[in-house]
């Protein structure tokens, strides 16, 4: 019974975990690409290019864990 309810929150904060993962590099990638598009004068592209790459990268991170995870049990 303890086991289980350890295993369970485990699984809730790894889910937290990489829900901010996303959303950090979410903003980062986006201020980074703003940056870059203002020095070249490129809105948007840069800023929604590496926004959707920072998306990408998290969930496919994600992805691979979760595939490590079932390989475990």
């Amino acid at each position: 019974m303890i086991n289980n309810m350890r295993s369970n929150l485990s699984q809730i904060l790894s889910i937290s975990a990489w829900g901010l993962a996303i959303v950090v590099s979410s903003f980062i990638f986006l201020y980074a690409g703003r940056w870059i598009d203002a020095q070249l004068n490129t809105e948007p592209s840069f800023m929604l290019g590496l926004f959707i790459l920072a998306i990408f990268l998290c969930i496919w991170r994600l992805y691979k864990e979760a595939i490590m995870h079932m390989k475990i049990k």
